[in-house]
């Protein structure tokens, strides 16, 4: 008999903890899963799910007129932001429900309350301590917000879902992808939306043509963009909220969103006291296969600050259960990683930048096109797709793809197949395109439109 209560004690239920626990179990290891708030984390509660719900929502202002091009009348129409956000918690519920179940069913306990840990084999939750051979550590991440100015009357990311109304007025702070999601998702609705970005242009890591095409699409949308300008101060004011941006300038607002970064949620966990050893911003330092500087504390997802996204939490998940209780050491694979932004237009990325190609190639060829889609040839919106290619000369081997415009991510996904597999130029031109479709471009580009030695 084992001298521990469960071969491994699970911190945190989103969508890596859950993975982690869920397949652990079915390695025949006795679980348990401790969660202070709901079950699914950050992605179903207050991230991806209920964000790309309100992108959904938002995105029917815009096709109601392109609607009248194609022969609909549309009537009169409002949006009610009360019943949208009803249907949403209603969903929630619903997956809340769903990943409890999947515990359940697996065998995994789950504890509700705040776990501390003790040793590098104990934790202590709600008074009651519990001894596991392996403790893992999936906390994720929480909203970083401004110090001093008035930033207690601001709101972050997590708020913004369960506001009684839609914001009139509304200031965006910060130029992250949860920023520029936001301003796109409440422009759609209605609301008028000011983004501020300290920087020279957001979207900082992505590709640089990727970063202005959206910037220009969102000022065409008329979003108030204003790069190089940080907020200062916020004060209560009748009827709202006023903001004092960095260069004098004053916004009569209803709410400020800050949205200028997220930390991993580490603080007052006991980590450090029981050795393990964290970086500058709080992350869990870990090896190749998730183990702390304490080899029985393991940690995976956003409170490791490697990439912050919910398929490379649950990636780690599952190596870090093939590693530890099926045998099979397991390193979890971080490159070539699609990623999308659902900005509106969306933006999908994967592999290097151009800036990344040339310093890491050397000679590329960059094959770029941007053009309004068919879709827009009745509208008469002047809305621009632009798709991008970046090939290393050498290998022909198609090393980073880009795209801006309608269902980028979905698009995406496909391409990444082939770049993960090492698809060469030659092998994208070869492949038939879907006529007619936006994605086809990315086959039929033939002429590089510039290149380096």
């Amino acid at each position: 008999m084992s001298r521990y209560d469960y071969d491994l004690f699970t911190w945190g239920g989103g969508w890596g903890g859950v993975r982690a626990s869920r397949v652990s179990a079915s390695y025949g290891a006795r679980v348990a899963v401790a969660e202070e708030r709901d079950l699914g984390g950050t992605c179903v509660n207050v991230g991806c799910i209920p964000k790309k719900l309100m992108v959904y929502a938002s995105h029917y202002s815009e096709d109601f007129e392109d609607a009248a091009a194609y022969g609909w009348t549309v009537g009169p129409r409002s949006f009610d932001w009360a019943t949208l956000i009803a249907n949403k918690d209603r969903e929630i519920e619903r997956l809340n429900g769903i990943y409890r179940t999947i515990l359940t069913q697996n065998g995994v306990e789950i504890i509700e309350g705040r776990a501390v840990v003790v040793d590098p084999h104990t934790v202590e939750i709600g008074g009651r301590r519990i001894t596991a051979e392996h403790i893992l550590v999936a906390t994720g991440g929480w909203p970083r917000m401004p110090e001093g100015g008035g930033a207690e009357l601001a709101i972050s990311s997590n708020e913004i879902f369960h506001l009684e109304s839609l914001p009139e007025r509304i200031l965006v702070v910060g130029g992250g992808y949860i920023a520029v999601e936001f301003a796109g998702i409440l422009h759609g609705m209605g609301s008028k939306v000011t983004q501020v970005y300290r920087g020279p242009l957001f979207l900082r890591g992505f590709d640089d043509d990727a970063r202005t095409t959206l910037a220009e699409e969102m000022r065409k949308k008329e979003i108030d963009l204003r790069f190089d300008t940080n907020l200062a101060s916020i004060e209560e004011a009748s009827g709202g909220l006023v903001a004092t941006l960095d260069d004098g300038s004053r916004l009569e607002v209803d709410q400020v969103l800050c949205a200028i970064g997220r930390v991993p949620l580490t603080r007052d966990l006991g980590l450090e006291a029981a050795g393990v050893r964290l970086g500058k911003k709080g992350e869990i330092e870990v090896n190749e296969f998730g183990a702390s500087s304490v080899p029985s504390i393991h940690a995976i997802g956003d409170v490791t600050d490697r990439v912050s996204l919910t398929p490379v939490a649950i990636h780690e998940a599952v190596c870090l259960a093939a590693t530890l209780f099926d045998g099979r050491p397991s390193s979890p694979d971080h490159q070539d990683i699609a990623s999308a932004v659902f900005s509106q237009p969306n933006i999908g990325s994967v592999g290097v930048t151009e800036a990344q190609a040339r310093a890491e190639y050397g000679e590329i060829d960059v094959y770029r096109s941007k053009f309004r889609a068919l879709k827009h040839t009745l509208t008469g919106s002047s809305e621009q797709t632009m798709m991008k290619l970046l090939v290393d000369r050498a290998s022909d081997r198609v090393v980073g793809v880009h795209m801006v415009g309608p269902d980028a991510g979905e698009i995406i996904q496909g391409i990444a197949i082939a770049v993960k597999c090492h698809a060469t130029k030659a092998q994208f031109d070869a492949t038939i395109g879907i006529h007619p479709t936006a994605a086809e471009e990315f086959v039929t580009m033939r002429e590089p439109v510039a290149a380096a030695d």
